[in-house]
């Protein structure tokens, strides 16, 4: 158990930093914000991941094993992300989600 912290308060502040991550994916039109929202949404899970695993088996790492997992995942996800955001706007110059749709492939 975290001293003070009950896991109501951080399961709490988890589902907010998930939800915001939605409501930005959903609503942003831009692709870095896109891109920071999925990653709200990705460290939201991460932190869930950790907190269960500590208060239900606090002897066994597998949150933390899947947490890592996830980090790496997004690392990856970012990196990817970053560079075809940044051959998008070489081409069409703008980051704007309507502007993508002129693109011809």
């Amino acid at each position: 158990m975290i001293a003070g912290i009950s896991i109501y308060e951080i399961l709490t502040l988890t589902s907010i930093l998930f939800f915001i991550g939605i409501y930005g994916f959903i609503t942003r039109k831009n692709l870095i914000s896109i891109l920071i929202s999925l990653e709200l949404i990705l460290n939201a899970s991460a932190i869930n991941f950790v907190i269960i695993n500590k208060y239900l088996f606090p002897e066994n790492l597998q949150g933390v094993f899947f947490s890592i997992f996830i980090i790496a995942v997004a690392a990856a996800e970012t990196a990817l992300a970053v560079a075809i955001i940044i051959n998008l706007y070489r081409q069409i110059s703008s980051v704007e989600v309507k502007d993508t749709e002129i693109m011809k492939f």
